[in-house]
């Protein structure tokens, strides 16, 4: 019975497999509860007492009031990320006059609320940036592995000869190749160059729809690569990443935000 035991706790504590689809799409929402999904808040941890993640009307809702995260259980790796999200009405505690803001965090790794930004609000990842004029930067979220280390992320792009006024680099086929550790961002190509953060900000080349219609945002996880399109067009990638895999969040950054499809295809279907 003893070495049972033993067998089981050794099981039970042995990494899991990230998940590969295979043969259909995997739908991380099921369109009707948050089942196989969990929430995370950095003032109430797993507990989500303002009901800041819910569904209303059929569509999965992120009220804005706070910052964290809903996140997938489990792991995945070498897919398609299908995502369709439209803002709401509602700018929250202290950006009520900023531009929309929330993101798709791809490969989070670690505990939760392990990073370095918002004091623990999130999980260390690459980041599809989910933004009003920035919808598909790529950024490095810094944070910690369970011991305390700090995780070694990082990611290579072709980027453009110059930095925007943030010394950040700027995606461009062909480009020359540079390497960000840790934290930083890379821009979409078009990202406007005189963007500001404030409400309801649009860009002049700007591929997302306008505030109130859909966008859909595809993020392609193919093992080091990760290729982002918004509305049908590659607005940013990205190889040599780290890590690989990891789990699927949606953030929570102030802003209302609401998704119709969330969901992982097999590459190249």
């Amino acid at each position: 019975m003893p070495g049972a035991i033993a067998l089981f706790l050794l099981l039970a504590q042995a990494p899991v497999e990230p998940v590969v689809p295979k043969e259909s799409p995997i739908r991380l929402w099921n369109g009707k509860d948050l089942t196989g999904l969990y929430t995370w808040l950095v003032d109430t941890k797993r507990e989500d007492p303002r009901k800041v993640y819910s569904v209303q009307d059929g569509l999965l809702r992120i009220s804005g009031d706070g910052f964290g995260y809903l996140a997938t259980e489990r792991s995945y790796r070498d897919y398609r990320l299908v995502v369709e999200f439209k803002w709401g009405k509602t700018n929250w505690r202290g950006r009520e006059k900023n531009a929309r803001d929330s993101g798709i965090f791809l490969h989070g790794t670690g505990p939760d609320g392990n990073s370095h930004d918002g004091k623990g609000a999130f999980m260390a990842a690459v980041e599809c940036q989910v933004m009003q004029g920035r919808v598909g930067d790529l950024m490095l979220i810094r944070g910690d592995a369970a011991d305390g280390s700090l995780l070694p992320l990082r990611m290579t792009a072709e980027a453009a000869d110059a930095r925007d006024r943030d010394g950040q680099p700027t995606w461009k086929r062909g480009g020359a190749p540079v390497t960000l550790r840790r934290m930083g961002r890379l821009n979409w190509f078009g990202v406007d160059p005189d963007w500001k953060d404030v409400l309801d900000f649009r860009g002049r080349n700007d591929v997302e729809s306008p505030r109130e219609e859909w966008t859909r945002v595809e993020c392609v996880c193919e093992g080091s690569r990760i290729s982002v399109r918004v509305n049908g067009a590659t607005v940013c990638e990205a190889y040599d990443i780290y890590p690989e895999s990891g789990k699927v969040l949606l953030q929570c950054e102030g802003s209302e935000i609401f998704f119709r499809t969330f969901e992982i295809h097999p590459l190249g279907k």
